[in-house]
C-alpha cells in the first residue's frame, strides 16, 4: 500500500485534498473483459506489490506524476466517452484510488476496475465493475490471492484468469470448480501473450465444455505492446 505523502488518501466520502500518482491517462479501445471494443478512458495508477512474470506494465512500478483529483476527473472527461477504466500497476495500492472510483461514477460514468485480486475489494463502491484478475502459478504470485474477494463479487463483475500453460490451465479449471466462480459472474480465461498460443487454449476449453469466456488482448493485435494503448 502507498501510504506516505505522496498517497493522497483522505477521509470516507471527502474528496477535497486528493492525489493520486498517475503513469498515465489515455484513450484506446477496451481490448479485454466483456467491454472490449469500446471507446475508453484509462487512468493508469502507478505501483505494484506483485511482480508477475507476465507482466506487460512494468513501466508503471514506479514513476508517475502527482495529480489533484479534480485534474483527473477533468482530463478524463475531456475524451467524451462515457467508459472508464481504472487500472495500474495495482491501482488500490493507492488508498485514493476509492476516492477516484466514486467520483467518476458520481458523474456519470460507466466504471471498470482491473485489480490483482491481492487486495481487499470490499471497500470498492459497488457500481464499479471489478475485474478481479486471479494469479495463476506461472505467475509467480498465486500466493498472494486473496481468496476472501469471491465473496464480495456479484453478477456485474468478472474474474480473469492469464494463462501461461496447460499446468495454469488445469489449476483454473480446478479453482473455477471449487469456488463454483461462474454462478458468481462472468470468467475469462486469457492466453499469456508470449507464453500460450491462443488455438491450444480455445481447444482446452472446448474440451472440457468451461462455462468462461476466452479473450484474447484486443489491443495489442492492433498495436502490439506499445505504450499507452
Amino acid at each position: 500500500m502507498i501510504d506516505g505523502p505522496d498517497a493522497g488518501a483522505a477521509a470516507p466520502g471527502m474528496q477535497a485534498g486528493v492525489r493520486l500518482r498517475i503513469t498515465e491517462i489515455f484513450h484506446s479501445l477496451q481490448g479485454e473483459t466483456s467491454r472490449v471494443g469500446l471507446p475508453t478512458v484509462f487512468v493508469r495508477l502507478t505501483g505494484c506489490p506483485l511482480r508477475c512474470g507476465y507482466c506487460d506494465t512494468a513501466y508503471a512500478f514506479h514513476g508517475g506524476r502527482m495529480v489533484d483529483l479534480d485534474a483527473v476527473l477533468s482530463e478524463v472527461e475531456s475524451f467524451g466517452t462515457p467508459w472508464v477504466t481504472v487500472t495500474g500497476g495495482e491501482p488500490l495500492a493507492q488508498r485514493a484510488c476509492l476516492d477516484l472510483l466514486r467520483a467518476l461514477c458520481d458523474r456519470g460514468f460507466s466504471v471498470s476496475l482491473e485489480t490483482s485480486g491481492a487486495l481487499d475489494i470490499a471497500p470498492v463502491d459497488p457500481r464499479v465493475s471489478t475485474i478481479l484478475d486471479l494469479k495463476t502459478p506461472g505467475s509467480g504470485e498465486s500466493g498472494r490471492n486473496l481468496w476472501g474477494n469471491l465473496e464480495h463479487l456479484d453478477p456485474g463483475d468478472e474474474v480473469k484468469f492469464v494463462l501461461c500453460g496447460e499446468e495454469d490451465y488445469e489449476w483454473a479449471r480446478s479453482v473455477l470448480a471449487e469456488h463454483a466462480i461462474a454462478t458468481r459472474c462472468p470468467v475469462l480465461f486469457s492466453p499469456s501473450f508470449h507464453d500460450l498460443p491462443p488455438a491450444r487454449l480455445a481447444e482446452w476449453i472446448l474440451r472440457d465444455r468451461l462455462p468462461v469466456r476466452m479473450q484474447l488482448q484486443m489491443h495489442k493485435q492492433l498495436w502490439g505492446e506499445a505504450q499507452g494503448r
